[in-house]
């Protein structure tokens, strides 16, 4: 009998903790849920769906401001104008004789578009015709918050910008553009030719995203750009960490591809012989300054750059399908005599990619095997002893090969 009353008491006494258990996980479910929910609702998009966060450009038109000493002034570079659009106003620079060969020149994920300054003053001073913008959320582009940052909204911005200039770039007796892509720039470049490669007379691509392998991207970087985590409190903890820089050299030295490098990397010391001049109105205009100054004041610059790091052409896993769109491409054309190309857009001959041996980002070897893999080994690849920022610090001799190629067989 007592064996019996001591197995009862015993059962009980596992039925309650039992209990205990599920009562326990119950609450800490119940807790977890509450706690996304509350995140999710503090940082939902919905406070930015259907808004455009406004870059600087109506501060600087104040009469307080100071041009001449503004780490971005407003006419930092010639032929400025901003275009009105569904997306928000667009920064457009450009000039040149507008009977020369034409060049539209599209930056990375961090700098405004005067990162790629020198390249077009020296491709103006060999004749050609150049037009930059600043993406949307930088420089002085506005920024579409309720839109991704990606293949879509950077091929509408490009046709927004070329639909503004007062010469024709893509119609009948336009002769057609080539087009530069840095970075980022590289990998919107890459997209855009995929699909409209009727447009171009060269493509060339500086140390060009959209082939990173993914084995190079840390694990803390891959959980925040996920998709996992609310976008606001995304941009949030980006925010911090873009604000808390540094923006110099030293340059990483990671073997993982962590979200600072994107920030640090496309940016030069600016310290001795790599000091270049990007602006020839305002010589002391530095990229470093400008994006120290883009990161503060711009509203929409984290939100771009946290989309186009989520959304954006960079991962290979993403964009292979682009490049080998465009593969198949210059597969095609490459059967036809080269005046018959030229007719059709874009020569098998005329696909440029540069790199820098320094690379910490845009990693060389694996560049040019991945590129060859997809493109059909129809590139021609041209290395610097340099790092990421190579087109901010040997800008003359990029615009000497691009020069080169659009003269050749031209």
């Amino acid at each position: 009998m007592a064996s019996s009353y001591s197995q009862t008491i015993e059962a009980l006494s596992i039925s309650l903790t039992n209990h205990r258990s599920h009562y326990t996980l119950v609450a800490a479910a119940g807790i977890s849920l509450s706690v996304s929910l509350i995140i999710r609702a503090l940082f939902s998009n919905r406070r930015m769906e259907g808004r455009v966060l406004n870059s600087p450009l109506a501060a600087m038109q104040s009469p307080n401001t100071n041009n001449n000493e503004h780490p971005l002034p407003l006419d930092v570079l010639p032929g400025a104008r901003d275009v009105q659009t569904p997306y928000g106003s667009i920064r457009v620079y450009e000039w040149g004789p507008e009977d020369g060969s034409k060049v539209l020149l599209v930056h990375g994920i961090t700098t405004p578009c005067i990162s790629l300054g020198g390249v077009a003053h020296a491709l103006v001073d060999r004749g050609c015709r150049v037009m930059l913008f600043d993406l949307f959320g930088r420089g002085y582009s506005d920024c579409p918050s309720d839109l991704p940052q990606d293949d879509r909204l950077f091929a509408s911005q490009i046709f927004l910008a070329l639909g503004s200039s007062p010469i024709s770039w893509t119609g009948a007796g336009s002769g057609r553009f080539c087009l530069v892509g840095y970075s980022l720039g590289g990998g919107i470049a890459a997209s855009f030719a995929s699909f409209f490669p009727q447009l171009l007379t060269a493509l060339v691509l500086l140390a060009p995203a959209g082939l990173i392998r993914d084995s190079h991207i840390s694990f803390r970087t891959r959980f925040l750009y996920s998709g996992g985590l609310p976008g606001r409190l995304l941009t949030y903890l980006s925010g911090k960490r873009l604000r808390a820089g540094p923006l110099s050299t030293p340059k990483s030295q990671h073997k993982k591809f962590h979200t600072r490098d994107a920030l640090t990397e496309e940016i030069p010391s600016q310290t001795g012989t790599e000091a270049q001049i990007l602006s020839r109105s305002y010589p002391n205009v530095t990229v470093p300054a400008a994006v120290l100054w883009q990161v503060n004041n711009h509203d929409g610059f984290v939100h771009a750059f946290v989309s186009s790091m989520r959304y954006g052409p960079i991962l290979a896993q993403r964009q292979r399908e682009c490049w080998e769109r465009l593969g198949r491409y210059l597969t095609e054309q490459k059967k036809l005599p080269a005046p018959v190309q030229k007719l059709n857009g874009l020569p098998s001959d005329k696909v440029i990619i540069m790199c820098g041996v320094t690379d910490s980002i845009i990693i060389q070897d694996e560049l040019s095997t991945d590129a060859n893999a997809t493109l059909g080994n129809d590139v021609i690849f041209k290395y610097f002893s340099a790092g990421h920022e190579f087109p901010s610090t040997r800008y003359d001799e990029v615009a000497q090969i691009v020069s080169d190629t659009l003269l050749s067989n031209a």
